[in-house]
């Protein structure tokens, strides 16, 4: 017999238990529980988890300084496993300080040395999507960004880290590690080198919506439709989210309203349906002007540039500021560098829609 033990019983079980491992004795906490002979044996999974997370992310922890920001449960494992590591020194961080525990203007004050941070809030999860919980900016030795929470995949605080070329992960890594660490345990057996990478890579992929820029005409909407058919995802159109939100057509709305509540309107949109997963997202022609945008839509997916021929490229009335062909090649010349700068893959788009999708397709399943 088995079970898992979770909050708030992961201490209160300890009195049970006959013998703890190596995670849950240091952690003091224990949330896999093997009766073997009438005897309670306890494991603390998070503990191999997070150990785990920071080996597939690369960061060195041996001699470095860490500071692991919030109190809960997650920041004791994360303790405990920083510490078994090798750490230098370990800076805990919560809002109000307390013994042994620093407040954030003191970590940003007096510990701008740290080199790894590791966040255990909440801050930047889901519905907290633009929230993070400090500015990894103002610590120049930073060489590594932990953060725990796997929804979104990438927050913001492991995007800016990965701006500025430190080695950042989100905690999906962790979940699969710790939920294969416990069914090893739960079954009596060990899995075959890679498993967790394996089921991770399968999650991520499941995970990770597949988001289209490119010019106006350049075949957004028909790959995504195409890409529908082929992967049983849904397809998400922000320029029709847009008429559906305010009941007005694109043009309407530029007539009426101007182009900067239109962006307004287009930045709401992005700023929900990124928060999806799984998803195939067909964006805007103008979504890039907004750094914002791109950051938003990175943090739970992939972005593909559609790169049609300027040659190519058709005005169409429906569209306010590409309605001429003089209008196509100013827009084309402000935004190309905005596209290649936004994306994570460029797709040359000279040959037929189903072949783009094709491209998009074999890239990401790959």
């Amino acid at each position: 017999m088995a079970i898992n033990v979770t909050i708030p019983y992961k201490e209160t079980i300890l009195p049970y238990i006959y013998e703890l491992d190596e995670g849950a004795r240091l952690i003091g906490a224990v949330n896999t529980v093997v009766n073997r002979g009438g005897r309670l044996y306890g494991y603390n999974t998070d503990f191999y988890g997070m150990s785990e997370l920071i080996r597939h992310a690369g960061i060195e922890i041996s001699q470095k300084k860490v500071a692991i920001l919030g109190t809960g449960g997650t920041s004791k494992t994360a303790s405990a496993v920083v510490s078994a590591l090798g750490a230098r020194e370990i800076v805990k961080v919560s809002r109000v300080a307390k013994e042994g525990v620093c407040d954030y203007p003191t970590l940003s004050r007096e510990h701008s040395d740290v080199e790894v941070i590791i966040n255990t809030t909440p801050v930047g999860m889901y519905r907290d999507f633009d929230g993070v919980p400090v500015n990894v900016r103002e610590f120049p030795a930073l060489c590594g960004v932990i953060d725990a929470v796997y929804n979104p995949l990438r927050t913001r605080l492991v995007s800016d880290a990965l701006k500025l070329g430190i080695r950042a992960e989100g905690g999906l890594y962790m979940l699969v590690a710790q939920a294969v660490r416990a069914s090893e345990i739960f079954l009596g057996r060990t899995y075959p080198a890679g498993t967790a990478d394996r089921i991770f890579g399968e999650m991520l992929q499941d995970k990770e919506n597949i988001v289209l820029i490119g010019m106006p005409s350049s075949g957004k909407t028909t790959v995504a439709r195409l890409l529908e058919g082929e992967t049983w995802r849904e397809v998400i159109d922000t320029d029709e989210k847009i008429v559906t939100h305010t009941g007005m057509e694109i043009p309407e709305i530029f007539e009426k309203e101007g182009e900067k509540k239109f962006r307004e309107y287009e930045s709401e949109v992005i700023r929900a349906v990124a928060q999806d997963t799984g998803k195939i997202i067909s964006t805007g022609g103008g979504a890039i002007l907004d750094p914002l945008n791109v950051e938003r839509l990175k943090r739970n997916g992939k972005i593909y540039f559609i790169d049609r021929p300027l040659s190519e490229l058709l005005p169409t009335e429906d569209r306010p500021l590409s309605r001429t062909r003089e209008a196509i090649e100013a827009r084309y010349r402000e935004r190309y560098g905005l596209y290649l700068g936004a994306a994570d893959v460029t797709v040359k788009a000279d040959g037929a829609p189903d072949e783009v999708a094709e491209q998009i397709k074999e890239d990401f399943f790959r």
